[in-house]
């Protein structure tokens, strides 16, 4: 099934920008009258027909919407920290949005190797995967953000705030999974820290804001390999 991106809808026609109007028509070799199918990221996918088979800006006419299209029936947050190498993380991205997550928020610790994250290119590496795991939502990418702040910014929240926190006292903790089914509720954060793990000080405000610390087994993860695990076990939990 091929599936185009565009968040440009105009009334009961949707506009496809230069580089998905290009694949429609250069490579893909549509026509108008063809049928084609559009995400709008949100979580709409519209079966529509190709109304201008233009290169540089393809116009498609809306025959239906399918609201929730390819959507999962939990809420995540991954507040990940940025890794060194950014092919990690970018990688760590794209395979949990094949299993679904809803924000991918890069928070920059104390002991945080990378310091600088930008945004762009991660999106555009997220839209993909959207469009191969046939999901009509797209994750959306925080602005990076000190963990300080993203914990301060949460500490009303009403979800299920969770803490990968490799240091702290094991009688303190509990495994994901276990605290995943545990919940009863559909809104869940989970903070990843660095390959330095977080500083006691961010640990202890995380705690005091009412995150949990939780393990996520005997192995020591790279920190993408932990966010995919955090991944996996609410979307296996919740979808299996």
């Amino acid at each position: 099934m091929e599936l185009f991106y565009s968040q440009n809808i105009q009334g009961q026609q949707i506009v496809l920008d230069k580089e998905e109007s290009s694949h429609l028509v250069r490579v893909l070799r549509h026509k108008v009258g063809d049928r084609i199918n559009i995400i709008d990221g949100q979580g709409t996918m519209y079966d529509c027909e190709l109304a201008v088979d233009s290169a540089s800006a393809a116009v498609a006419d809306i025959i239906e919407a399918h609201p929730h299209w390819g959507s999962h029936p939990y809420r995540l947050v991954l507040a990940v920290c940025p890794t060194k190498n950014n092919d990690r993380y970018e990688w760590f991205a794209e395979k949990a949005t094949e299993m679904g997550i809803d924000e991918i928020v890069p928070v920059i610790g104390e002991r945080s190797e990378r310091k600088v994250f930008k945004t762009e290119r991660l999106r555009k590496i997220l839209v993909s995967a959207a469009k191969q795991s046939l999901k009509a939502s797209v994750p959306l990418v925080r602005e990076p953000v000190s963990v300080k702040d993203f914990i301060l910014s949460s500490k009303d929240s009403d979800s299920l705030k969770l803490i990968a926190w490799c240091f702290e006292n094991e009688d303190r903790r509990v495994s994901l999974k276990e605290a995943v089914e545990a919940y009863g509720g559909r809104d869940i954060i989970v903070m990843i820290g660095p390959e330095g793990d977080f500083s006691p000080n961010e640990a202890k405000l995380a705690v005091s804001a009412g995150f949990r610390p939780v393990v996520l087994g005997n192995s020591r993860l790279r920190t993408e390999t932990a966010a995919l695990f955090a991944a996996a076990a609410v979307y296996y939990n919740y979808c299996l």
